[in-house]
């Protein structure tokens, strides 16, 4: 065999499994997720009691769109409905959300219908995400750039923002994930009002699957989670496929 022959080998031998990855890069993937919380704690705030939790869209290449729902067991638990456009190349992460929130009726029993499509004023929440994963840790900073947002006391547009700080680990054969999630500045949006820069939550999540029979394992996880900015605690149990 010929050096030019040769050559060539190794280069075919080199591009094909590059050239089968991007083959695979460039479909269109569905997106299926869905979590059975036994409480609905988002960043440290307690939203509701038992909950569904569906998340589906489309991924391509590094881009996807999704749809994030949750739907209390309780009437009184908050509806919510979010779309999001995100880029993710597993290190580097940017996305934009539309949150929308539906509370049929308030703490006190009263009826407040909301529509998703409300006229004179909205309850959409627009937000916007950027991190990076360091590997050993992992940081995400969100801030609200439009609607409904939360104030500050003198009225004002607070561009209420979280920052979390999250480290996966392995002990034991069970995935854990440390977290501490940081609220900024001061903001209605958060825990009531948060009037400073306030530790919101401090949690810890296990995760994993076990087995009932050869071919079945559950999905288990449960989550820890401490708001020392409201002195809360809550253990949350669940089911995620």
């Amino acid at each position: 065999m010929t050096q030019k022959m040769k050559a060539l080998m190794l280069a075919l031998l080199t591009l094909t499994p590059f050239s089968a990855t991007t083959r695979a890069q460039d479909k269109v993937k569905p997106i299926t997720e869905l979590e059975l919380a036994s409480a609905y704690i988002w960043r440290g705030q307690n939203l509701g009691g038992i909950s569904i939790q569906p998340n589906v869209g489309l991924a391509y290449k590094n881009f996807s769109l999704s749809a994030f729902g949750s739907i209390g067991i309780d009437q009184k638990d908050t509806k919510e409905l979010n779309f999001t456009l995100g880029y993710d190349n597993e290190k580097f992460s940017f996305s934009v959300t539309d949150y929308w929130v539906d509370r049929t009726v308030n703490e006190v029993g009263e009826s407040v219908p909301q529509k998703f499509f409300t006229r004179g004023h909205t309850n959409h929440v627009f937000g916007a995400q950027i991190g990076y994963d360091f590997g050993v840790v992992a940081i995400d900073w969100y801030t609200n750039f439009a609607g409904a947002d939360g104030k500050t006391l003198s009225g004002k547009r607070a561009y209420s923002s979280y920052c979390a700080v999250a480290s996966p680990f392995t002990a034991m054969g069970v995935d854990l994930t440390a977290e501490v999630g940081m609220v900024p500045w001061a903001t209605d949006y958060y825990n009531g009002y948060t009037k400073r820069f306030a530790v919101t939550e401090v949690s810890l999540l296990a995760e994993k699957s076990v087995a009932v029979t050869e071919r079945f394992s559950l999905p288990l996880f449960t989550k820890l989670i401490v708001n020392p900015c409201m002195e809360d605690v809550y253990l949350t149990v669940g089911l995620s496929f």
